[in-house]
């Protein structure tokens, strides 16, 4: 087998343009999926980074039935065995409780229905940094009784820090939730929707207020290794029994999940083409190679070598060629795609406006997932090994007599 690859690596610097021509073409078309997928996963990522940290976390447990209507009667007992439960997952790294609710938000003469996330302060900004949200006052404590306002809220009941605003709702079990807090802060949250009308209370605070004591809608559950999902999720299932809703981020987020799966579908057939040149680059060489040295075979056959050795050496050359080229194109990708994943590219306009409505930050991150490089080398020799089927079957099919005369 050295003996054959020596001959092989010489035989393919025997035409050092063809060589390098084709070896240009895998490079280029190699680097071009690389960073078409390093820019799509880094995109996909980053959407589901933020709908994890800023809303559903990896995993949710409900009630059972809450989902289906988010009704604050359907909340549960934020109770040290429940969470001690969740945690005894060694993949589990954070539990985020919360009571998310609706309220009338009241300032003189301007009302709107708001959202109301009551939090813990510490927690919730260990896992999504509220607190570099604030644009004015300062964040929440844990024993505040004041709550944070939306940028967008607060510009629409005209309201500023250190403002008294008037909440009205209705509480665990019907009850009458009515109430006055003094706004501690005001931040930009990057979902416009909620940017509209959000409001931040303590946890606390929050289930005094809709007089759901010690009382959650959610737990929020992140984790070390979100590859293990569903058998994290499997396991939750096992553990908390069916009084409980154990939901996967994708099942909670359909549209996100939805615009993934059509992204990426466009995303491949981009692929497909760029694969289709790295393919056809090689058949080109392949075919030229074996045309040209048809006679050249058909002596080395008559002087006694084994067909079956003179299609190893055709192989080599092939497989030399398309790895010597995708992995100059990894060595050149690997620092900018790096680069880039560093150092996102911020968007503007209409294209920044929809990553928002997504509740995603506009920027276009990178991947330097291994899997990527991986599966880019991979895919050169599969598409290697299609390739060497013409001159397998050239070789096999061979007429001595009539290629020693050509």
């Amino acid at each position: 087998m050295k003996e054959l690859s020596k001959i092989a690596w010489r035989n393919i610097w025997r035409n050092k343009r063809r060589t390098l021509l084709t070896m240009a073409s895998i490079f280029l078309a190699a680097f071009l999926s690389l960073f078409t997928r390093s820019m799509q996963l880094g995109s996909y990522a980053n959407m589901i980074d933020n709908a994890v940290k800023l809303s559903t976390g990896y995993i949710q447990i409900h009630k059972a039935g809450y989902w289906e209507n988010k009704s604050i009667d359907k909340t549960f007992i934020n109770s040290d065995a429940l969470l001690s439960k969740i945690r005894n997952n060694e993949d589990v790294t954070a539990v985020i409780p919360r009571l998310e609710s609706f309220a009338l938000t009241s300032s003189g003469k301007h009302t709107k229905g708001s959202f109301v996330f009551a939090v813990d302060p510490a927690i919730e900004d260990s896992v999504n940094n509220l607190s570099e949200k604030i644009t004015s006052g300062e964040y929440l404590s844990d024993d505040d009784n004041q709550i944070l306002v939306s940028s967008k809220l607060a510009e629409y009941l005209q309201v500023q820090v250190g403002d008294t605003l008037v909440m009205l709702g209705q509480g665990y079990h019907g009850i009458t939730a009515a109430a006055q807090y003094r706004i501690k802060g005001i931040f930009y949250f990057p979902i416009p929707d909620l940017n509209n009308k959000l409001v931040y209370i303590p946890l606390k605070t929050g289930q005094d207020f809709y007089a759901a004591y010690n009382r959650v809608t959610s737990y929020s559950i992140m984790l070390s290794n979100p590859n293990k999902l569903e058998e994290i999720q499997a396991s939750l299932v096992k553990e908390l029994g069916d009084k409980y809703e154990v939901m996967t981020w994708q099942e909670l987020n359909r549209a996100l999940v939805q615009a993934i799966e059509s992204d990426n579908a466009g995303g491949i057939i981009m692929l497909g083409i760029l694969y289709m040149v790295i393919g056809f680059g090689m058949f080109g060489t392949v075919m030229m190679m074996t045309m040209e040295r048809r006679k050249e075979f058909a002596v080395m056959i008559a002087i006694g070598m084994q067909r079956i050795k003179l299609f190893f050496i055709i192989f080599i050359e092939t497989l030399m060629i398309g790895t010597v080229a995708i992995f100059i194109s990894i060595l050149a990708a690997l620092p900018f795609l790096s680069y880039l994943h560093n150092n996102p590219i911020p968007l503007t306009g209409d294209l920044a406006e929809a990553y928002l409505a997504f509740g995603v930050d506009p920027v276009v991150p990178f991947s330097i997932d291994p899997g990527i490089f991986i599966n880019q080398t991979i895919t050169v020799i599969i598409i290697a090994l299609i390739v060497i089927l013409y001159p397998l079957l050239k070789v096999l099919k061979l007429d001595i007599l009539k290629s020693m005369r050509s």
